[in-house]
């Protein structure tokens, strides 16, 4: 069975849009059709939020709402090939909790999609803890994806530059926060799911490590750079108790982060669409790390099967 937990879908209002052409428009018949072309059986669809890049809280809200009704719908059509997730802003408020609790206990979502950061918010912010609340309480996953663009959008305006660099670096920053803000430490039960390899967090592993061992005598160059990160182990401690979906376009990556957080907490996930033509190379990856039998399965559906529970396919 194979499982992709990487695949969006946006409601028609806005997959009809002209960005969006042909099979990268992010709707459930590209997604329907690229399952059947590639041999995937099911599909966890989110909406990736990105038309709110710049809307105000009411309107997020509504069409927070607008999205996780459609989404919704199309799972209960195709319950066997589809799973849906939710939407929210973690720190956006308690009418953005009470979204996310409807939609999870009466139209039956799975679990929920948020972005690494919105309007420059993260999700380490003291506002959303109350989210972390509720999702460790409905005891659903947190799949963690970027923003169109995070910090540094200035410089990055050219070339697709905010999309293949700017995109992972708010993934990676927002991880690092989570865990050296201690948000991981104060919910253990959290199922957390981080997009794209975790945005090469892993290659930065050692210097978060390092950063928390000499916390007591480093060479600090600002008074804020000599405040004790709210944690007591490690930071490589907390980021082997995420997951990671294998979306990548680089077989060393993907080994470097396999090497890290092991089979376990491995997700096959592809990004499509909007990267439909990037969908069989994602299968391809898997099959050229040159995984045990075991190993595989769990990447392919066994970790996705595990926390999804029951219902999940």
């Amino acid at each position: 069975m194979i499982i992709d937990w990487h695949t969006h879908v946006l409601p028609l209002t806005e997959s009809s849009r002209p960005i969006w052409k042909g099979r990268c428009q992010m709707t459930i018949d590209n997604v329907l059709a690229a399952q059947e072309r590639t041999g995937i059986d099911v599909s966890v669809i989110s909406n990736p939020l990105h038309y709110l890049r710049r809307a105000t809280l009411d309107v997020a809200l509504a069409d927070i709402r607008e999205s996780n009704r459609y989404l919704a719908e199309i799972q209960a059509k195709d319950p066997d090939r589809i799973v849906a997730f939710a939407s929210t802003l973690p720190g956006g408020g308690d009418a953005f909790l009470q979204e996310l609790e409807r939609a999870v206990t009466s139209d039956r979502l799975r679990g929920v999609f948020i972005n690494s950061s919105h309007q420059g918010v993260y999700p380490d912010d003291a506002e959303a803890t109350a989210f972390f609340e509720l999702v460790s309480r409905l005891d659903i996953p947190v799949f963690m994806h970027p923003p169109p663009v995070g910090f540094g959008e200035e410089r990055m305006a050219r070339f697709r530059l905010a999309s293949s660099i700017g995109r992972p670096f708010d993934t990676c920053l927002s991880l690092a926060r989570l865990i050296v803000f201690g948000v991981l430490a104060r919910f253990p039960t959290l199922k957390l799911v981080v997009s794209h390899l975790g945005g090469g967090i892993c290659e930065v592993l050692g210097r978060l490590d390092y950063n928390f061992e000499l916390q007591d005598e480093g060479f600090y160059v600002r008074e804020a750079d000599s405040e004790q990160m709210l944690i007591d182990h490690p930071p490589s401690h907390y980021l082997k108790k995420v997951y990671f979906d294998t979306v990548s376009y680089h077989l060393p990556a993907l080994r470097c982060a396999f090497d890290t957080m092991g089979a376990d907490r491995m997700l096959f996930g592809t990004d499509a669409p909007p990267l439909t033509p990037l969908k069989q190379r994602g299968l391809a990856l898997i099959d050229d790390l040159e995984l045990g039998a075991s190993d595989k399965m769990k990447i392919l559906s066994g970790n996705a099967l595990r926390l999804l529970g029951p219902s999940g396919g």
